[in-house]
């Protein structure tokens, strides 16, 4: 993987940037574009369903459901619209692209083949997830050959915006990528919630187990964020030969265990975003 570092690229935008599907992960993009220096005045947005948080954006100079001569010049077309909806979606918004349109999907499922089939230009697929409204989240991309070095680049300061980037040079890569850190999150909400439910079942108070649950995933989270030792050696230095860690971690990683249910539910999300790409 190649990680592309982001300059004053957001400021530098003389284009419109158009965003076609304004919820929660889009919405988290756009608060981090004009968080990052992007003039509201070169975003325009496309949702039937605008958000009372996004229409006040307005005020600042963000177009909100625009025609295609109040766009103006479209640089990037982000799509951020739910996969499902996207033929449809899609053949509207194509009246927006031009040949030197860059389109940057972040789409589960949605291939770069059916991207130009659709929508036209070069084409950019882009798998983020949802740490990305706190600032904190990680996007993998990939660039069609049609992409040009600025459009890039362009795509790269986008993404960036909510938290790291990483590009790859196979697609193919996508539906793994998907199911480990675009589904990812929800396996560690997961693990909260069923920590905190093991908490209670051991005797604690609900509430004392949920903030238990809450603030060990939470601070181990941010532990291994800051720290450069591997995640085995954070494991190991909490472990103690013989000790209460250890009892737990030999039911954990035993047979079957946490690491055969991972691969398993890894596994069935990268077949998922597979069959969503047909």
């Amino acid at each position: 993987m190649v990680t592309t570092v982001a300059d004053n690229t957001l400021k530098n935008i003389t284009g419109t940037i158009l965003l076609a599907g304004a919820g929660k992960m889009g919405g988290a993009m756009l608060t981090g574009w004009l968080a990052g220096g992007l003039d509201p005045r070169r975003v325009a947005v496309i949702d039937p369903h605008i958000s009372p948080e996004i229409t006040a954006l307005a005020e600042q100079g963000v177009v909100l459901n625009p025609g295609v001569t109040a766009a103006g010049t479209v640089e990037t077309l982000v799509a951020a619209v739910k996969p499902q909806m996207f033929r449809e979606a899609g053949a509207m918004l194509k009246s927006f692209v031009s040949d030197q349109t860059a389109v940057v999907s972040i789409m589960a499922g949605t291939t770069i083949a059916s991207l130009q089939q659709v929508c036209g230009g070069a084409v950019v697929r882009a798998m983020p997830n949802t740490p990305a409204a706190i600032g904190r989240g990680i996007t993998v991309a990939v660039a069609a050959n049609n992409v040009s070095a600025t459009q890039r680049a362009v795509a790269d300061a986008l993404l960036r915006a909510t938290g790291a980037v990483e590009w790859v040079e196979d697609e193919g890569l996508m539906d793994a990528v998907t199911a480990v850190s675009g589904s990812g999150p929800a396996y560690v909400f997961l693990l909260a919630e069923e920590l905190a439910r093991a908490g209670i079942e051991a005797g604690l108070p609900e509430a004392l187990a949920t903030k238990l649950a809450r603030e060990t995933v939470a601070g181990s989270g941010e532990l291994l964020h800051q720290s450069e030792l591997p995640s085995s050696t954070l494991r190991q230095n909490v472990t103690s030969p013989g000790g209460t860690t250890a009892a737990a971690l030999g039911v954990l990683m035993g047979e079957p265990g946490l690491r055969e249910l991972m691969i398993r539910a890894v596994a069935a999300a990268t077949t998922r975003s597979r069959e969503l790409a047909k």
